[in-house]
């Protein structure tokens, strides 16, 4: 047996002989976690406590203390962390650094997989394919399986990833995911089933891997192949893992796997901030730490150095109802500024709107900038009618939760439906809609309108859609979708007349679009409910051509606020709206939370399981940890319903929870 000789680490060429001074650089709390010596640690870093920083100084801990580093291994969840956490290391040792091991998961994952992936029967060359690709072979993949999506709304390419994916990270099988997940496709389990094995065929024999495989097959080697893992197990002496909150199954395996020997592992996260179940992340995961690391030691970080004290008593009380957590106190490091938090009631989501506007308009005369503002809401279209407002005011804003409202294609193709029937000689927005039908392209789109055409005669507009499209040759797998597409277009307009645009909507939705976005897009349920609010919104509007102009209108004047802010704001000056999901790890001076009411914050598919709305109460307390200076927690009492008339609104419970001496209730007094 041969012999191991161990090389110490030679002395640092550090003449001064300057060491870190944690004391002094550190809080307490952090110094604990960070001067720790060997074993399993879990420190839960509270909102705005300096996590980052513990994990640097935890690695220039260790280094100091003689331990190689290439014996170190730091996983991140982007590339930017990893790089900025690296780079401080460097900046605060100055030498000594190289060859530390730090990025995110599928990185290092990647950087095993090139030198081991024979062993899972691919080549070390292998591809990784972005989405655009993955989807190019999934449709090859489907085409050869024999399913063909013109003759049976099959889910497109796109969302079968997206099955695949959750089903990969979430260790489900795939007729698990569409159960829970995409229950309208339960009768075509089977061919997902068929499709997925014959997908993970064709990877192989195309040398190509997905982003998950990264984890995934790295994870199979780790398992599977004993020689493999002792290489990396032995090699990573320690192991430190950043928002370990929001890890899925397969990197908490893979975490342990790595940490197998040595058993130091370093997790740093704050469990009142896991907020991605449904994207795979594994709340149990942070829980059971204790549990499956009896010897690891917990610490709490829990100075705030973002907030205000008035702010961290709201988050304080918002989180201490959740049963599932480590409990902590936020403390702030910064003096109080004896403004309280505010709490509104509004009429509705325009009152909300302006007042949101009219308030941020304020703050900007007050000195704060509009890039220190930020409104939070829980889903994408709660932000409709203030995008609406804002415009209206001239407020410049961006929008990082997605498109603005009326430019998302779910939106288009809806509308599109009204301005056709609304001005039948409408080409572009005829060919939109009917290009939505299975088997019909450009070529056969093209017929269409020139049929139709022809019985326009150089009139205004037809009487009958049935008849004017009477005889139109389309393929048996077309022409079943394309009778209700005409009958749609009579519901929708009877007699060649318009009818109001909310119930039009409706129609459209019912019949035509419901089956194509739910085979279209990976999320079809948020958009469905944009189009629930577009159809309430339509609700002002009797005329169909005059909802379709306040359309236009508001849509160019978004357009042009993007492109040309107001003169009066320098270009980084907007106001930034965003989904909580998105604003996770953000900050700024001023914060609104909007749409706070049952059934919106929670949302209604949360209360039917009380893991799930912990959750969403640990959704709201990341947005009012977001805040640094004030926060303004508004609620409309009442909402717009179409086809139910106007609906009373409960505050959510979360507001309820909070108690009435923490926050300042102010009332709405309209000058109009």
């Amino acid at each position: 047996m041969a012999r191991t000789y161990k090389l110490n680490k030679s002395a640092p060429d550090n003449p001064a002989g300057r060491r870190i001074d944690y004391a002094k650089e550190l809080n307490a709390q952090q110094c604990a976690a960070v001067t720790a010596g060997p074993g399993p640690m879990l420190v839960i870093a509270g909102a705005g406590s300096g996590k980052t920083r513990t994990l640097i100084y935890r690695v220039a801990y260790l280094l100091e203390q003689g331990v190689e580093p290439h014996n170190i291994l730091l996983l991140t969840f982007t590339n930017k962390a990893a790089r900025e956490m690296l780079d401080r290391v460097a900046t605060l040792l100055t030498e000594g650094t190289d060859g530390l091991w730090g990025g995110t998961f599928h990185s290092i994952g990647n950087k095993i997989l090139r030198r081991h992936a024979e062993s899972l029967g691919f080549r070390r060359g292998f591809s990784i394919m972005d989405r655009e690709d993955q989807e190019d072979l999934m449709k090859t993949v489907i085409a050869a399986a024999g399913i063909d999506p013109k003759e049976k709304r099959f889910p497109k390419a796109e969302v079968v990833a997206d099955i695949f994916s959750m089903s990969v990270n979430t260790n489900r099988n795939v007729g698990h995911v569409v159960n829970t997940k995409y229950p309208y496709f339960l009768d075509q389990v089977d061919q997902l089933q068929n499709v997925h094995l014959r997908y993970e065929a064709k990877k192989k024999s195309t040398n190509a891997m997905d982003f998950d495989d990264l984890l995934v097959k790295t994870l199979d080697l780790l398992r599977n192949h004993d020689e493999v893992a002792a290489i990396y197990q032995k090699q990573f002496q320690y192991v430190l893992v950043d928002e370990y909150q929001d890890t899925n199954h397969i990197q908490a395996e893979f975490v342990d796997k790595l940490a197998e020997q040595h058993q130091n592992v370093m997790v740093v996260g704050d469990d009142a901030q896991s907020i991605y179940s449904w994207r795979g992340a594994d709340f149990q995961n942070i829980i059971q730490f204790p549990r499956r690391y009896p010897a690891a030691r917990t610490y709490k970080i829990e100075t705030n150095y973002r907030s205000v004290p008035e702010i961290l008593h709201v988050a304080n009380a918002a989180i201490e109802a959740n049963e599932q957590q480590f409990p902590k106190e936020l403390q702030a490091a910064r003096e109080t500024r004896s403004v309280k938090p505010a709490l509104l009631e509004l009429n509705d989501s325009n009152q909300q709107a302006l007042f949101v506007t009219q308030r941020i308009l304020e703050l900007r005369d007050e000195g704060v900038e509009l890039n220190e503002v930020a409104v939070l809401y829980r889903a994408h279209y709660h932000s409709m009618e203030l995008q609406l407002e804002m415009t209206r005011h001239g407020v410049p804003f961006q929008i990082t939760s997605g498109l603005r409202f009326f430019e998302q294609a779910h939106i288009k193709d809806v509308a599109s439906f009204l301005k056709f029937v609304t001005n039948q000689r409408d080409e572009v927005a005829f060919k939109r809609i009917v290009r939505l039908l299975p088997g019909i392209g450009g070529t056969a789109a093209d017929k269409l309108w020139a049929q139709f055409e022809q019985a326009l005669d150089g009139g205004e507009a037809v009487d009958s859609f049935s008849h004017a499209f009477a005889g139109a040759k389309l393929g048996a797998k077309s022409e079943k979708m394309f009778k209700q597409f005409v009958h749609t277009l009579e519901e929708i307009a009877p007699g060649g007349k318009p009818i109001a645009p909310s119930s039009a909507i409706e129609s459209v939705v019912q019949a035509v679009y419901e089956d194509y976005a739910k085979a279209k897009f990976p999320n079809y349920e948020a958009r469905a409910e944009d189009l629930k609010v577009l159809a309430n919104y339509a609700r002002q509007y009797a005329d169909p051509a005059e909802f379709l102009s306040q359309l236009a209108l508001v849509t160019a004047l978004e357009t042009e606020a993007a492109l040309t802010p107001n003169d009066e704001t320098r270009d980084s000056e907007r106001v930034t709206l965003s989904s909580i999901h998105q604003a996770k790890g953000l900050e700024w001076r001023v914060v609104f939370v909007i749409n706070l009411t049952e059934g919106s914050f929670p949302s209604n598919r949360s209360l039917e399981s009380p893991a799930a709305v912990e959750e969403e109460r640990r959704l709201f307390y990341v947005a009012v940890t977001r805040a640094c200076d004030e926060l303004y927690l508004t609620y409309p009492y009442m909402r717009l319903n179409a086809g139910y008339g106007d609906m009373f609104q409960r505050p959510s419970r979360f507001l309820l929870e909070v108690p009435t001496e923490l926050v300042e209730k102010w009332e709405i007094e309209r000058n109009f």
